[in-house]
C-alpha cells in the first residue's frame, strides 16, 4: 500500500487555555507562597542567630559580674576586719584617724550591693531574651511546617495539572491523501483514507499534548511510560474526492480528548508515587462517536515511523470493538495492517491484605482491589505492603486474567536485630507502660545522613551506644498518664498556666481551656498523652520510677535517633519516601493525617519494635546540663512528612505544650 505524501492541517485550538491557565497559575501562586515564606523563614533564622548571639554576650558578662561578686564580696569582708581592728585600736588611743578605713569599708558595700544589682538587672535581660528566643523559635517552626506543607501543596498541584494537561479536548481538521490500489473498489480506498487520516490525527494530536506541557522537559524523555492515550469523541468528513489519477483525498474534522495512566503521572513528574493514589486505575470513561461516514468502530494503537512513539487510541461506540496495529514496513512506503499486538487486556487484583502497593512493569499502579487494562503481553506484578514479604508474579497476558496474591508476614528475626519484649517488676495491671524493647547496642550515623535536613542537623557524626538500653514500645498514652494523675493529684503545667497551644491557620494559638485531658481533639485512653512539658514528662518518670522500683527517664537525643533509625541509614524506617499510611503525620494518607494524633501502635512497628517513631506526636528527650532548651523528635500529625525523618529536630523552652507533643521513657538497666 503506497501513500502520497501528506499533509495536516490544524484548524482548530487543541487547548481549553483557561482551564490550564489557572493550572500554571495555582502552581505558580504557590511556587510564589513558597519564596515569600521560605525569605520568612531564612529572616527568623537570621533574627534567631543574632539573639542567640546577644544572649551569649549577656551571659559572658553575667559570668563577669558574678566572678566580681566574689571578688567584691572578699573585698568587703577585708575592708570590715580592717574597720574593726581600727575600732579597737580607738579604744586605747582615741586620736587614731579611722575615717580611711571607714570609706574602704563604705565603698565596697556600696560596690557589692552595686554588682547585685547589675547582676539582678541581667539576669532579668537574660530572661527577656530567653522569651523572645523562645517565640522566635516556635515561629520558625510553623514557618518550617508551613513551607514544607506548601511543598507538598506545590507537588500536588503540579500533578493535578500534568493530568489535567494530558486529558485535553480538542479538534484537528487533517487533509489526507492517497492512492488507491488496483484491486480495491472506490469503497475500500474511501474507507481506508479516511482510516489513515484519523491515525494521523490522533498521532498529531498526542503531540501537541507533549509539545504544549508545562513540564515538557521533564516529561518528554519519560513519553513512552506515560501511558497516554486518545479517546475520540466525534469525527466527521468535512469534504472528499477521488481525482483522476486515481488519488483518494479527505478532509476530516476529529474531536478528540486525551488520557492517560493516571498512576503513572508521579514517575513522569519523579515524585513519590503517593501524590498519584488518589487517582486509581486509568479513566475508563466511554464516548459515543457520531461519524458523517461509516468508520469502523475501533481502538487504535500505532507506531510512527519517525519516533517510534507507540500512541493508544480509544474510540467507544454499541459496535464490536475491533484492535489495530499499523506498523511501517522496512524499505518500503506500504502501511500493513497487524490486528494481534498492542491489544488492551484488562488484569484483575487482588490481595488478602489492605493498604497494599501494586507495581506493574515498576510502575505503582495504586491499591487492591485494581483492574486495569495493559498491552497484551509478559508484564511483571509485585504487591508490597510493610511487614510482609512481596508477592511477585510474571504473566503473559493474552485474555481477561485475575490475580489473587497472598502475602505472607515477614518473621521479626529476619532482616532486623532481635528485640525482647520485658515487663516490669510490678503487675501489669500497675501500669502498661512498664512494656518496653530491648534496643541492642551499636554504632551509627547521627543527623542529615541523605542531605536532605535542616542546619541543626549537620554535621552528621558517628554514635556508638556501649551497652543495650530498654525503651518504652509506644508513647506513653493518655490512660497511662491518668493513673500517675489519680495516683498523685499531680496538676500538669497547663492546667495551672494558661493552658495548652494549639495549631489555627497553621500558627500556634493558645488556649487556657486545653490540657492533656481536653487537647482540642477527641481522644480515647490509648490516645498519647499532650500538651504536657517537659517537666511534666518528668514528673511522670519519677513517679513510674517509684511505682516500679525501676529507673525511668526520657532518652537522650543520641539514643531516640538510634532507636528510630534500627539499623537503617534511610529517612524513615521503611525508605526514603513517606508512602501512604504508613504513620500519622501531615499529608501522609493516614484517617487521623492534619485531624488529630492517632492511637499509639497504628502502625507497624520500626525493626527494633518500636512504633510511632514517625508522627503522631512529638517526644520530648533529655536535657542535659549544659541546655537551657529541649529538643524534641519525631514529627506529629499535623507536621509535614519531611519533618516526621529520624534526624529532624525541633528546639522548645522546657515549658512548652502543645497538643502535638508528647514523650515516651527508656528504662534504665
Amino acid at each position: 500500500m503506497r501513500i502520497a505524501p501528506l499533509s495536516l492541517l490544524i484548524s482548530a485550538s487543541l487547548f481549553a487555555s483557561c482551564a490550564f491557565a489557572q493550572d500554571t497559575a495555582t502552581v505558580s501562586g504557590i511556587e510564589s507562597e513558597i519564596s515569600i515564606k521560605q525569605a520568612e523563614y531564612d529572616n527568623s533564622t537570621q533574627i534567631l542567630e543574632k539573639h542567640l548571639k546577644e544572649e551569649s554576650q549577656l551571659q559572658s558578662q553575667l559570668d563577669l559580674l558574678r566572678a566580681r561578686s566574689a571578688e567584691l564580696d572578699k573585698e568587703k569582708n577585708q575592708a570590715l576586719d580592717a574597720m574593726n581592728e581600727m575600732y579597737r585600736r580607738l579604744i586605747d588611743d582615741p586620736t587614731i584617724d579611722i575615717s580611711s578605713a571607714q570609706s574602704r569599708y563604705q565603698q565596697a558595700v556600696v560596690d557589692h550591693k552595686q554588682n547585685k544589682d547589675d547582676i539582678a538587672m541581667q539576669l532579668a535581660a537574660i530572661a527577656s531574651h530567653r522569651k523572645d528566643i523562645e517565640q522566635i523559635r516556635v515561629a520558625k517552626h510553623t514557618q518550617l511546617n508551613t513551607l514544607e506543607s506548601l511543598k507538598e501543596q506545590l507537588t500536588t498541584a503540579r500533578v493535578e495539572r500534568l493530568r489535567n494537561e494530558f486529558t485535553r479536548e480538542g479538534t484537528l481538521e487533517v487533509d489526507h491523501t492517497i492512492n488507491c490500489k488496483r484491486t480495491e473498489t472506490l469503497a475500500a480506498c474511501e474507507q481506508r483514507g479516511q482510516q489513515m487520516g484519523l491515525q494521523k490525527a490522533t498521532k498529531r494530536f498526542i503531540d501537541q499534548i507533549f509539545a504544549n506541557l508545562t513540564e515538557e522537559r521533564l516529561v518528554e524523555p519519560k513519553r513512552n511510560m506515560a501511558g497516554a492515550q486518545v479517546q475520540i469523541i466525534s469525527s466527521h468528513v468535512v469534504n472528499s474526492a477521488f481525482s483522476g489519477q486515481g488519488n483518494y483525498n479527505v478532509n476530516l474534522s476529529v474531536t478528540m480528548r486525551g488520557d492517560v495512566n493516571s498512576s503513572r503521572l508521579c514517575s513522569l513528574l519523579s515524585v513519590d508515587n503517593r501524590y498519584c493514589s488518589e487517582y486509581g486505575t486509568p479513566l475508563s470513561t466511554s464516548y459515543q462517536a457520531s461519524y458523517g461516514n461509516s468508520f469502523y468502530d475501533s481502538q487504535l494503537t500505532f507506531s510512527d515511523s519517525q519516533d517510534n512513539n507507540t500512541v493508544s487510541v480509544s474510540r467507544m461506540s454499541q459496535q464490536p470493538v475491533r484492535d489495530y496495529a499499523v506498523k511501517p514496513v522496512t524499505n518500503t512506503n506500504q502501511l500493513v495492517v497487524d490486528n494481534t499486538k498492542n491489544q488492551m487486556v484488562e488484569l484483575t487484583l487482588r490481595s488478602n491484605v489492605y493498604d497494599d502497593e501494586v507495581f506493574i512493569d515498576g510502575v505503582s499502579f495504586g491499591s487492591t482491589r485494581l483492574a486495569t487494562s495493559l498491552p497484551r503481553g509478559i508484564h511483571d506484578i509485585e504487591v508490597r505492603k510493610q511487614g510482609y514479604k512481596p508477592y511477585r508474579v510474571r504473566v503473559d497476558l493474552r485474555k481477561p486474567h485475575t490475580i489473587n496474591a497472598k502475602l505472607v508476614k515477614k518473621p521479626e528475626s529476619i532482616a532486623a536485630p532481635t528485640f525482647t519484649r520485658e515487663q516490669s517488676n510490678k503487675s501489669v495491671s500497675s501500669t502498661s507502660s512498664a512494656a518496653v524493647v530491648v534496643i541492642p547496642a551499636g554504632t551509627f550515623k547521627m543527623g542529615d545522613i541523605n542531605g536532605n535536613g535542616l542546619a541543626n542537623e549537620r554535621p552528621v557524626v558517628e554514635k556508638t551506644i556501649e551497652n543495650s538500653f530498654a525503651m518504652q514500645s509506644k508513647e506513653v498514652t493518655v490512660g497511662e498518664y491518668q493513673k500517675f494523675v489519680s495516683n498523685t493529684g499531680y496538676k500538669t503545667e497547663a492546667e495551672l498556666n494558661r493552658g495548652c497551644a494549639y495549631y489555627l491557620n497553621g500558627e500556634p494559638v493558645w488556649e487556657v481551656s486545653l490540657n492533656w485531658r481536653n487537647p482540642g481533639f477527641e481522644q480515647e485512653s490509648n490516645f498519647p498523652a499532650v500538651c504536657l512539658t517537659y517537666n511534666d514528662a518528668k514528673a511522670y518518670a519519677n513517679w513510674l520510677s517509684g511505682e516500679t522500683a525501676q529507673q525511668y527517664r526520657l532518652p537522650s537525643e543520641v539514643e531516640w535517633e538510634y532507636a528510630a533509625r534500627s539499623g537503617t541509614t534511610t529517612e524513615y524506617p521503611w525508605g526514603n519516601e513517606i508512602g501512604k499510611n504508613l504513620a500519622n503525620c501531615g499529608w501522609c494518607g493516614s484517617e487521623w493525617s492534619n485531624r488529630s494524633a492517632a492511637p499509639v501502635g497504628s502502625f507497624s512497628p520500626n525493626a527494633f519494635g518500636l512504633y510511632d517513631t514517625v508522627g503522631n506526636v512529638w517526644e520530648w528527650t533529655h536535657q542535659s546540663s549544659s541546655q537551657s532548651d529541649v529538643t524534641v523528635r519525631g514529627g506529629a500529625w499535623n507536621f509535614a512528612p519531611s519533618l516526621a525523618r529520624a534526624a529532624t529536630r525541633l528546639i522548645l523552652a522546657p515549658d512548652f505544650r502543645a497538643n502535638y507533643i508528647g514523650f515516651r521513657l527508656v528504662r534504665e538497666r
